[in-house]
């Protein structure tokens, strides 16, 4: 018998689907290879270059001979620079002991749900959300249960909802505040609701993703979840550096959680990845420690460009906007484009919505069905002025012609 392609490769990455974000940030680039003028809208990754501080640590360490191998949960300088950042930031007690130091927060996700799920443990994610959760709780053998909020509850799930959803196969509620695709973030009121609900259920665990914590534009700021007394010692929260600090290709990631849970996911990432490069993290660790100005500016500019894209993305007739609050995305509702043809490509669904613009305006952007919301789509606005300017322009110009 002669193996064919899918023989030889495992049910487990047969089944896995392809990262939506990275899918068509590939299609851009393909087309871009052709010749076209793409503008790509599709990966969460600030325009910013990385502070200049933060790159000076790093140099200076690496001429210092952080160069070897890392403790598998980091090093020392930087799990302890974690710990004050959590207390002066969020009011989150730790020790070294609880820090787990990752290849980015994706894989802090992954080794939690690799060393906490059992197969056929449910878990609850709030729905919009990032694209690998439901992937990763499928991968470490879980049954994702999405509980989902549409634009009229600002893409916010209620405490009730929550609620509602627990059985007794519950191992984990996961969310992202500020939220990845939607840019909603939970107040301190929603959370509280949210953490009295998960209180009593003992076998309940939290995993809280705050990667966008530094790009919050609600006056109250960000408040964690883990602070909550109900859900203190059961909430496990995840960081990194990625989007505050734009340091994407430092692959840099984090996690507080108790004890026994930073140690399951330390021995799973010794057998996988080991620790995360040395210099990288000296970087990280003077970036938690020295004056967090740059980031406190790209804020401002991510919120500049907010109402930017908001006021123009709303001229556009049967474009439903919903108005975030932080990381860098808008996640319209375009559903009243369903239906609608331009004599040559009928738009059915998100993807074809998504994949009219990509071929039409020759703009990138990611469909709604990636994060769990048909009829919507994700704009990320982590780019200049003028390009927003003229993606949305070319965007606008596009669905003019559908009727």
């Amino acid at each position: 018998m002669i193996a064919t392609s899918n023989s030889v490769l495992s049910d487990r990455v047969l089944n896995m689907e392809e990262s939506a974000t990275l899918k068509m940030s590939q299609m851009a680039r393909d087309l871009r290879a052709k010749g076209h003028d793409v503008i790509s809208l599709s990966l969460g990754e600030p325009d910013f270059d990385t502070p200049r501080h933060i790159k000076r640590a790093a140099k200076k360490a690496l001429d210092a001979g952080y160069t070897k191998y890392t403790p598998v949960p980091g090093l020392m300088e930087l799990r302890e620079a974690i710990c004050t950042k959590f207390k002066r930031d969020n009011g989150l007690e730790f020790t070294p002991n609880n820090i787990v130091v990752s290849n980015g927060a994706k894989q802090s996700i992954n080794n939690l749900c690799m060393a906490m799920l059992n197969p056929g443990d449910e878990v609850i994610i709030f729905a919009p959300y990032w694209v690998s959760y439901s992937a990763i709780v499928k991968l470490a053998g879980g049954v994702p249960v999405e509980v989902f909020a549409g634009i009229k509850e600002d893409y916010k799930v209620s405490a009730q909802q929550v609620a509602d959803a627990i059985t007794d196969r519950t191992k984990l509620v996961l969310f992202s505040s500020p939220c990845n695709p939607t840019g909603s973030v939970y107040t301190e009121e929603e959370l509280k609701a949210i953490a009295e609900v998960i209180a009593p259920h003992e076998h309940i665990h939290i995993i809280a993703d705050e990667i966008y914590e530094f790009i919050n534009f609600l006056d109250g700021g960000h408040v964690s979840i883990g602070t909550f007394p109900g859900v203190k010692d059961r909430t496990i929260t995840v960081n990194g550096f990625a989007k505050g600090f734009a340091m994407t290709g430092w692959r840099l990631g984090y996690i507080g959680a108790p004890v026994h849970i930073a140690k399951a996911c330390a021995k799973l990432q010794g057998q996988c990845t080991s620790g995360a490069n040395a210099f990288s993290q000296m970087g990280g660790a003077h970036a938690l420690l020295a004056d967090l100005k740059p980031t406190h500016k790209m804020n401002k500019a991510f919120n500049k460009r907010k109402r930017l894209v908001l006021r123009l993305l709303k001229k556009i007739k049967g474009m439903n906007v919903n108005k975030p609050d932080g990381a860098f995305y808008v996640f319209p509702d375009i559903s009243k484009f369903f239906g609608k043809t331009d004599g040559n490509m009928t738009i059915n669904n998100s993807d074809d919505f998504c994949e009219y613009l990509l071929n039409t305006a020759h703009v990138a952007v990611v469909t709604g069905s990636a994060f769990g919301a048909e009829g919507c789509f994700r704009l990320s606005y982590a780019a200049s002025e003028d390009t927003l300017k003229e993606a949305i322009s070319r965007i606008a110009t596009a669905l003019e012609k559908l009727h």
